[in-house]
C-alpha cells in the first residue's frame, strides 16, 4: 500500500472516536495488551512519562518532551487527536516518525487487525510503543486519549504520572461527578510510582489522595510546593514568576526564593500546567535524571519549536490578529476568557464550531455577547450543524450568522475586522484542523 492508501485503510477500517464518537470505544484493556503482545511487547522497551487529565495534558506532554529533548535525552512523544498530519501523533525529537514506518507496520498488522477489529487508537498506540522501542528512545511522554483506567495507553509502568486536572468533558463514557471522573484519570496512578496533580479541588483530590494510598503511590500537589508570585502577558510569550516554599528549581541556590519562567505557550492558565511539570522535573531530577535549572528554562521558552505544538493560544495572522485554540469545553473556555482579559484589543470575533456530544450550551453560556460570531463546522459525522449551532447561539444572545466551512468564516471575520481587532478560532480540535494556514 501506498501511505495515502495505508491512511484511508486505517481511517475507513477502524473505529475512530474523533468520528463517530463512544462507539468507538473499547471499555477494557485486552485489544491493547493482545497489539503489544504481539509486537513483543515494545513499551517494555524504554521509559515513560505518562499525562492524564481534562485539560492541559496536551501542553503538558509538551513541555515535558521539550524539557527532556534539551536535557539530550532521546524523546518520543504520543499525543492525540492529530491536526493536519496523522504523523504528529507520533513523534521523536520534535520530528514526526516516517511514513514508510506508518506503511511498514499497518501491512505487518493488517492479519491482525482483520482477526481481532481493534479501534484506531488501540492501533495507533501500538505504533507510537513500536516506534519508540525500534528507535531506541530514552524516554517516551505518553498522553492519555479518554480518561485514564482503561485507555489504552495504561498498559505502561512509567517513571511518574502526572494527572492535569478534572472537568466537565465526556461524561458519557467517564461519570456523571467530578468524583467519578477523577476516579478514571487516577486510573493511571501505579503502584509505588510517584504521581503530580497539576490542579485539584476538595472533591477530586480526596479520591487522588485515597487512590494514592491504596497503592502506596508517592503523590505531590503542585499547588501546595509552587505559588504564583506574579504573571506578565504578552502575544506570544507569558512570564511566570514562582515563590518556592517547598522545592528550588532544580540545582537553583536554596536561598533563593523566587524564579521566573518565560513560556512560549502564552496564557495565564499555562501557570497551573507549569506547576506541575516544574514540579515532576525535580521529583524526576531526585531519580537521576539529568536536568539543569538553564536547560529547563531555555526548554519552556522554545516548546514550539522544538516540539512541533499548535493550536494552544497560537497566532497565525497579524493586523488583524488571528488564533486558533482548541479549548472545546468548560474548563477550556474559562481559561481562554482569562487569557483575553489581560490583552488588549478592540473588537472580538470569534468563528465557531463544535462536535454534538459536547456540553454545547454550558460553553455558549460562558462565551461573551459583546463579540461577534461566525458559526461554522468540521467536517466529521460528529460535527454539529453550523445552522443548528447559529440556532442555539443566537438564542443565548451570541449574535451571528453560520458558514459550511471554517474558511469560509474566517474569510468573513477578516472582511469585517479592522487592524485592532481580534478573531479567534475556538470550539474543537477537528474545526482548528480545518483552518487554511496558507490563507
Amino acid at each position: 500500500m501506498s501511505y495515502k492508501d495505508t491512511l484511508d485503510y486505517l481511517y475507513t477500517r477502524l473505529p475512530m472516536f474523533s468520528r463517530i464518537g463512544a462507539a468507538a470505544i473499547k471499555k477494557d484493556l485486552h485489544n491493547t495488551i493482545a497489539i503489544c503482545d504481539f509486537l513483543g511487547n515494545p513499551e517494555h522497551k524504554f521509559k515513560t512519562i505518562h499525562v492524564a487529565g481534562t485539560n492541559g495534558k496536551g501542553s503538558t506532554s509538551h513541555m515535558l518532551a521539550a524539557i527532556f529533548q534539551e536535557a539530550g535525552y532521546k524523546t518520543g512523544l504520543y499525543t492525540s487527536p492529530h491536526l493536519y498530519d496523522f504523523r504528529e501523533r507520533i513523534k521523536i525529537n520534535g520530528e514526526m516518525c516516517s511514513k514508510d514506518f506508518v506503511v511498514s507496520f499497518t501491512n505487518k498488522m493488517k492479519p491482525f487487525i482483520e482477526k481481532v477489529e481493534p479501534s484506531f487508537f488501540e492501533i495507533t498506540v501500538g505504533m507510537a510503543f513500536d516506534y519508540f522501542a525500534e528507535q531506541k528512545c530514552d524516554i517516551a511522554i505518553i498522553e492519555t486519549g479518554l480518561g485514564g483506567r482503561l485507555d489504552s495507553t495504561n498498559i505502561i509502568t512509567p517513571e511518574l504520572s502526572i494527572i492535569t486536572n478534572i472537568g466537565w468533558d465526556h461524561m458519557a463514557l467517564l461519570g456523571n461527578s467530578l468524583e467519578e471522573i477523577a476516579a478514571e484519570k487516577a486510573g493511571i496512578i501505579k503502584a509505588g510510582i510517584p504521581v503530580v496533580i497539576s490542579e485539584a479541588i476538595p472533591a477530586t483530590k480526596n479520591i487522588f489522595t485515597q487512590t494514592a494510598a491504596t497503592l502506596n503511590a508517592p503523590i505531590y500537589f503542585a499547588e501546595e510546593l509552587l505559588l504564583l508570585n506574579s504573571f506578565q502577558n504578552n502575544w506570544d510569550t507569558a512570564l511566570f514568576e514562582f515563590q518556592q516554599p517547598l522545592i528550588h528549581l532544580l540545582d537553583a541556590p536554596l536561598y533563593q526564593k523566587s524564579f521566573t519562567v518565560e513560556c512560549d505557550l502564552p496564557g495565564k492558565y499555562q501557570y497551573k500546567n507549569l506547576k506541575g511539570v516544574l514540579v515532576a522535573v525535580q521529583i524526576l531530577a531526585d531519580m537521576g535524571w539529568n536536568f539543569k535549572a538553564s536547560k529547563v528554562l531555555k526548554a519552556l521558552l522554545n516548546i514550539k519549536k522544538t516540539t512541533g505544538l499548535m493550536g494552544r493560544w497560537e497566532c497565525i495572522q497579524q493586523n488583524p490578529r488571528v488564533v486558533l485554540d482548541v479549548a472545546h469545553n468548560e474548563h477550556g473556555i474559562h481559561a481562554l476568557l482569562e487569557q483575553l482579559e489581560t490583552l488588549s484589543y478592540h473588537t472580538l470575533h470569534i468563528v465557531t464550531g463544535m462536535v454534538k456530544d459536547k456540553d454545547i450550551d454550558a460553553v455558549l453560556k460562558l462565551l461573551p455577547t459583546n463579540a461577534k460570531y461566525y458559526y461554522t463546522q468540521s467536517h466529521i459525522p460528529r460535527a454539529l450543524a453550523a445552522n443548528e449551532l447559529a440556532i442555539k447561539g443566537n438564542a443565548l444572545g451570541l449574535k451571528g450568522t453560520y458558514y459550511e466551512h471554517v474558511n469560509t468564516a474566517l474569510d468573513a471575520a477578516k472582511k469585517n475586522a479592522n487592524q485592532q481587532d481580534l478573531i479567534l478560532v475556538i470550539g474543537s480540535v477537528f474545526l482548528v484542523a480545518e483552518v487554511d494556514r496558507k490563507n
